[in-house]
């Protein structure tokens, strides 16, 4: 398989096995702060966090939430967010 670099590339396994079970922290959003820019939406490698469309404002920007079923906490999200809206926090099972 041929990758160009800079291409944004289909998401591995994660949508065709749950593997947020093995997962030691997950990201937990401050909607306070989110701008709704999309960032962490992009930026998540394994898709898993998605534009609820519930949460349209007047404009139609959403906020974002995470499956957790496919979150494996990597905190690619958190990292590119430019608002400081997710905080990677330890799960408790």
């Amino acid at each position: 398989m041929k990758i160009t670099i800079g291409a944004v590339c289909e998401p591995g396994t994660a949508m065709e096995n749950k593997t947020g079970g093995w997962r030691t922290f997950m990201p937990v959003f401050d909607y306070e702060k989110c701008i709704r820019c999309a960032i962490c939406e992009v930026a998540c490698p394994d898709m898993c966090i998605y534009a609820d469309q519930t949460t349209a404002n007047d404009k139609g920007k959403c906020l974002y939430k995470a499956d957790y079923d496919y979150c494996k906490g990597c905190g690619i999200c958190a990292n590119e967010c430019p608002k400081d809206v997710i905080t990677m926090t330890l799960e408790e099972k």
